[in-house]
């Protein structure tokens, strides 16, 4: 597990946070903790993952807009909470999206099919992500930090803790993969 991770945590992060991220980070965060990882690197890689991930989908959004969202008819409810939040508070949704559970991903394609100046999003999509990088990597470290001081011996249970913690993602994934379904 341990080479595992030192070989590609740094890959599997980029992705995770290309896609989604919350999950991963925290488990990137306690892997630095753990010595595995570097939380630099850790919160630069999250970073970039997220800010490349958010920006595809926002020139998905520009270019595609409207006909992608319609083919998503499910994603009507959220769209319309989405247009409704960006109506009253488009500066601080583009900066705080990332933190906007069950709307996080649809967040970048309706900001890209919007009037928002692509320089405009750019700019507090950088400083969003710069924020939301260090906030959840600090906060898996310091996870595994707190766990750490909780039970004196965690190396016996950082396995377990990894995996639960991943699981746990997993399980809210399918949950609202599941949800949106029905």
């Amino acid at each position: 597990m341990n080479e595992f991770v030192e070989t590609y945590g740094y890959l599997a992060l980029l992705i995770g946070t290309f896609l989604e991220g919350e999950t991963i980070l925290i488990l990137a965060g306690f892997a630095a903790h753990r010595g595995y990882l570097e939380l630099h690197w850790v919160i630069m890689t999250a970073f970039a993952g997220s800010l490349c991930g958010d920006q595809l989908f926002f020139f998905i959004g520009r270019f595609r807009g409207q006909s992608y969202l319609a083919k998503r008819p499910k994603w009507q409810p959220r769209i319309d909470r989405v247009n409704s939040i960006l109506e009253r508070h488009q500066i601080w949704l583009i900066l705080g999206f990332r933190f906007m559970y069950g709307l996080r991903n649809i967040i970048p394609f309706v900001l890209g099919s919007s009037r928002i100046k692509t320089a405009q999003f750019l700019i507090l999509n950088v400083i969003g992500a710069v924020v939301w990088a260090v906030l959840v990597g600090l906060g898996g470290y310091i996870f595994g930090h707190t766990l750490e001081l909780a039970l004196e011996k965690v190396k016996q249970y950082e396995i377990f803790v990894m995996v639960s913690i991943a699981g746990l993602g997993l399980l809210l994934w399918l949950f609202h993969f599941w949800r949106q379904r029905h």
